[in-house]
């Protein structure tokens, strides 16, 4: 019996629009710092990154950025959290691919003490296997050590996929043998997806589950690490 395959999913961009609470706590940041406040098309580059990524790419200082990383949390964790919506269609791929024998679980690059309570009041917890996250802001962490903890946790014996809307997704998936699949409804820049070396791009939400299957299904790349569209070992993550 073949094992059941393992998707893992970012959450902001590819299953919650969150950009409305993530600005609303980016400009809270800036006011407290008394820093310029970038308009709303860059504080798009806020979705994905890790905050200690996300403010030196502003022209904050390194020594500032842990007062601005505090500013944001404090707006965030009171009332930017719930600035937030599931994508329309969302819960109906997931229920489909979980119909299709897949595991699915959540890696986000969001610390995992606001991941977990996001998708359990957006009614995404019950369709999901876990919600891995980031660990405290003090502790250092990317999207591949996220997705390192998920695949240490639900040791998955069949097929690997990730699927997200960011080149963070890519390259944390890849570091870990996993390929990506790619969603245009996020907050990419146009072309970042596949230049970060995506297996391909979804359109629109109501192809992700067919688009996944397909993915799934797909021999991994001649050359690829182990994992990916194959089997994720135990030895091949040391």
């Amino acid at each position: 019996m073949t094992p059941a395959p393992l998707v893992l999913l970012d959450l902001d961009g590819t299953l919650t629009d969150s950009y409305p609470g993530i600005a609303a706590s980016a400009r809270v940041a800036f006011t407290a710092l008394g820093l310029p406040v970038p308009d709303d098309t860059a504080l798009r580059a806020f979705v994905g990154p890790p905050l200690v990524d996300a403010f030196p790419r502003f022209s904050v200082p390194p020594e500032r950025v842990p007062e601005a990383v505090a500013a944001y949390r404090g707006y965030f964790r009171t009332t930017g959290m719930w600035e937030n919506s599931v994508y329309d269609g969302v819960p109906e791929q997931l229920t489909t691919l979980r119909d299709a024998g897949v595991r699915l679980a959540v890696a986000t690059s969001k610390p995992e003490v606001f991941a977990g309570p996001i998708c359990e009041r957006f009614g995404l917890a019950p369709l999901l296997e876990g919600v891995f996250g980031a660990p405290p802001d003090h502790v250092p962490s990317s999207k591949a050590t996220v997705v390192a903890a998920a695949l240490d946790a639900l040791r998955p014996a069949g097929a690997v996929l990730m699927v997200g809307d960011r080149e963070h997704d890519v390259h944390g998936a890849r570091a870990n043998g996993v390929d990506c699949l790619g969603v245009a409804w996020g907050y990419a820049q146009p072309g970042e997806l596949l230049g970060a070396g995506a297996l391909d791009v979804v359109d629109h939400v109501d192809g992700l589950a067919a688009a996944v299957l397909a993915a799934l299904d797909r021999p991994a790349a001649p050359g690829a690490r182990p994992g990916g569209a194959g089997t994720v070992r135990s030895a091949d993550r040391g």
